[in-house]
């Protein structure tokens, strides 16, 4: 038996930062990893899809370049090459992980960890004990009740990425951030693409006019899209996959499953320690990331919240101030923004105007093209949208969505305006450069009554 002040399960971006910190505070801590260090984000998420988002932009920069009168002639993709460059910065990645853990002191032990007691754990055959735990096991692709998909070759988010020869036809099912990817990712790389999907939209979690947006990117590109039908099953027609949809067939050479994740928590022992588990397997845990068992904390895509990177690696920061300094912060009251990176790339943050709609809260809603900014017009990256809500009593922002060049990085604007409570009039009233794309974000408040200029009225 070896005893530690805190054990970690998971070397996420959760797991590490908090162990690491931990240790500088005078803790014993034992991080326990079955998988490559790192966990989601570094492996199989941000780091490698990043990549490989950008592999697929250059090419179709390259492929568009005649519009702003520079021919490149043919574009070919070196799928095999892209990939390599992936691993390469997975590695480097990953190796930092495995330095930061040895020089902050963290004992690192290898193997699957279970419970075997309520404070006591089964890892790869030894067993550890500590008076604190935190689980931070992440989630995984879970597989759809789609009938014959257990009989075919289907991908998942991870093994896509290990493809070295370009699909001819990469079939997606699943209109969400990952499929959408994905699915421009392998068409720009020059593989025909077709998603599917049940819900009307893509991104279908977004207000309708910010995924008519998106859609009409996809299209223009030519990717098939089959929204709003039912899958009705999966299977293998003379070496092509096919999938039944809505009593239409569609035919291609390999499949790609983006319906969503589920935390890894099915083998962890939960049951035997007495920590208690939701219908869809998150771990339960309250705003300040205690399970059902006293001293057992939780962070990250296992339990109940947006599984975003940058979330877990918050989720690090307010547990560790709980368990170290004293200074609770409730992870309930955070604003959490987010950015799917297709292009151009969907942000937002706060409420949309369904979820504004749903709750009953006041606002005042302005839009405007993206196209309308000047700098977006100069470059040609005309494509998308800036939508704002306001409290129409307050004037803060209640929310924002922006489809367009670098929305991942305009959004954060919004993000401290709102964190802030910042009244949207100081944006409003701030001089902005020219010509930049965060012109735009002044410009879309001033298309409400209450600021537009008076030439506008």
């Amino acid at each position: 038996m070896t005893d530690a002040d805190i054990i970690v399960i998971g070397s996420g971006q959760a797991g590490v930062a908090l162990a690491a910190r931990l240790v500088t505070a005078g803790k014993r801590v034992v991080l326990a990893e079955k998988g490559p260090l790192g966990g989601t984000c570094v492996n199989t998420g941000c780091t490698p899809t990043k990549t490989m988002v950008a592999s697929a932009r250059a090419a179709h920069v390259a492929r568009t370049a005649p519009r702003l009168g520079v021919h490149t002639g043919e574009v070919h993709v070196d799928l095999a090459a892209v990939v390599a460059r992936k691993d390469g910065i997975v590695k480097r990645w990953r190796d930092g992980v495995d330095k930061r853990l040895a020089s902050a002191g963290v004992t690192v032990a290898r193997g699957h960890a279970r419970f075997v007691a309520a404070k006591e754990l089964d890892v790869g055959g030894t067993r550890y004990r500590a008076p604190t735990i935190v689980i931070n096991v992440g989630a995984k692709p879970v597989a759809p009740p789609i009938p014959g998909l257990d009989g075919v070759p289907w991908l998942d988010n991870d093994t896509v990425m290990r493809l070295t020869e370009l699909p001819s036809h990469l079939l997606v099912i699943g209109g969400g951030y990952i499929g959408c990817e994905f699915g421009q990712m392998f068409r720009r790389f020059g593989a025909r693409v077709t998603i599917l999907d049940a819900a009307p939209h893509l991104v279908s979690r977004e207000d309708d006019d910010v995924c008519a947006a998106i859609e009409g990117v996809f299209r223009a590109e030519g990717i098939e899209l089959v929204l709003g039908t039912n899958i009705d099953k999966v299977g293998t027609d003379g070496g092509d996959l096919v999938v039944t949809a809505g009593g239409k067939t569609y035919r291609g050479s390999h499949l790609l499953v983006a319906t969503g994740r589920r935390p890894s928590t099915e083998d962890l022992g939960c049951e035997v320690a007495g920590i208690a588990l939701d219908g869809k397997g998150h771990v339960v845990a309250d705003d300040h990331y205690k399970t059902s068992v006293d001293g057992v904390y939780a962070v990250g895509d296992c339990i109940d919240q947006p599984q975003f990177t940058h979330v877990a690696w918050d989720d690090h920061r307010l547990l560790f101030d709980a368990l170290i300094s004293g200074r609770v912060r409730s992870r309930g009251r955070r604003t959490i923004p987010y950015t799917t990176y297709v292009d151009p790339q969907v942000a937002g943050v706060g409420l949309t105007e369904k979820e504004a709609k749903r709750h009953g809260v006041a606002y005042e809603v302005a839009t405007m093209p993206f196209g309308a900014i000047a700098r977006a017009t100069e470059v040609d990256e005309t494509a998308g949208l800036l939508k704002v809500l306001v409290d129409p009593k307050t004037e803060k922002l209640v929310g924002a969505a922006i489809v367009g060049a670098e929305a991942g990085e305009l959004i954060h604007v919004f993000l401290t305006m709102i964190e802030g409570g910042v009244p949207a009039r100081v944006l409003v009233d701030a001089e902005m450069v020219h010509p930049a794309f965060a012109e735009g974000l002044q410009s879309v408040l001033m298309r409400l009554d209450r600021f537009a200029l008076a030439f506008r009225a």
